[in-house]
């Protein structure tokens, strides 16, 4: 038997080509069968089940056309990736948004230390997601913003997608801008420190003065309770001709004429009074008429009623035959009560965007939820659509 050699072995005819390498072919001949791969994905292929197997009766097979980029479905139901979570402040009203949205609550644990320091801890994940925090900064002022302060730092450290922060009643809004020397501005260390905290976007309802929307350095979507009060009055027997829309003072002008304006385009008085004080209020005269009217009192807070009744009395004195207070926060500071359950309104009007407790409850109150308002929002907000179309 002829020897053969090792270099005859490993040598082709010249007469025959090389045969060309195929990768897979090399692949498969030396990678252990433990290492052979299976391959799969989601995308369509020719071949039933979108699925390739090295180790088939055909190593050769090529993989089924691909269509870039690969993604897993999404789910249907968009409102997977949005959180609804609730402070202390008011849960009631961030419960009726959940609701309103159809969601539940997130899962939060919130508690206070024997020394007064706060708690939080997210009892859910919210890597990824859009997260709304429902809190009012409403008396008292300083705890629930701490508060809400901390709810913000929580949420960023948990991965949040997106922080933002639902302010029904904006505490401090007041302080926004220098009236005597050596004063502070609070409305804008506030706003510092919401965004500091890792919030990337408030929503806040009725700010004391758009200019608060300028102290933040993220967006704010502002909203008015307007429309919830003026869908209430469009309910009641008041004949359009008989109503006059009255501003307490000389800084609600504008307010009270985007009022008047959507309420069957109502004339205006304004209350013009000088204030001695801080909460303290003192009418000088009335501009405009209100004899035999029913004055509609649009305002964007009642602390202490102070304004509202001073003007109420002012004008009853002009001859108006009733008096309606109509606020989108009621702080209800003493004696607010006591000065608003007195007889000289009709009816005061407000919203839940501060909880109003039992004690502080009067037969003339009237309290309107904004809940489906906020809730819209947040809904916008959410899926990217323009906010300011509610109010066209």
């Amino acid at each position: 038997m002829a020897s053969t050699s090792m270099a005859s072995l490993c040598s082709f005819p010249s007469s025959s080509p090389r045969p060309p390498l195929d990768l897979a072919t090399v692949l498969l001949s030396v990678a252990p069968s433990p290492y052979r791969r299976r391959w799969s994905c989601r995308a369509s292929s020719s071949r039933p089940g979108g699925t390739y197997d090295y180790r088939s009766s055909n190593p050769l097979h090529q993989p089924p056309e691909l269509q870039f980029p690969l993604r897993l479905p999404e789910p249907n139901n968009s409102t997977s990736r949005l959180r609804i979570f609730s402070g202390t402040a008011n849960p009631t009203l961030a419960q009726e948004i959940a609701c309103y949205l159809g969601l539940e609550l997130g899962r939060i644990k919130i508690k206070r230390f024997a020394d007064g320091e706060l708690y939080v801890q997210l009892q859910e994940s919210v890597r990824g997601c859009d997260v709304f925090l429902v809190q009012p900064t409403c008396p008292p002022a300083n705890e629930n913003l701490m508060e809400l302060l901390i709810m913000i730092d929580a949420c960023r450290r948990a991965s949040a997608k997106t922080i933002t922060a639902v302010i029904p009643y904006f505490g401090y809004a007041r302080a926004d801008r220098k009236m005597q020397g050596r004063e502070s501005i609070a409305a804008k260390l506030v706003a510092n420190l919401i965004t500091e905290a890792g919030a990337h976007r408030v929503l806040a309802c009725d700010l004391h003065s758009g200019q608060s929307i300028g102290y933040f350095d993220i967006p704010v979507d502002h909203v008015y309770g307007q429309p919830v009060i003026l869908d209430y009055l469009a309910s009641k027997t008041i004949c359009p001709n008989d109503v006059v829309v009255v501003s307490p003072d000389v800084g609600g002008v504008a307010r009270a004429r985007a009022f008047a304006k959507k309420l069957s385009d109502a004339p205006l008085a304004i209350v013009d009074k000088r204030r001695l004080g801080h909460n303290q209020a003192e009418v000088m005269n009335l501009i405009g008429d209100v004899r035999g009217k029913v004055a509609v009192m649009v305002d964007d807070m009642i602390d202490t009623a102070g304004t509202m009744s001073k003007g109420a009395e002012l004008l009853h004195r002009e001859g108006a035959k009733a008096v309606y207070a109509c606020s989108t926060h009621a702080v209800l500071s003493p004696p607010a009560v006591e000065r608003l359950s007195g007889g000289l309104f009709q009816e005061v009007i407000i919203t839940n965007s501060v909880p109003v407790p039992p004690r502080q409850q009067f037969r003339q109150l009237t309290v309107l939820s904004v809940a489906n308002l906020l809730g819209e929002t947040i809904w916008r907000v959410h899926d990217d659509c323009s906010v300011s179309s509610i109010f066209q």
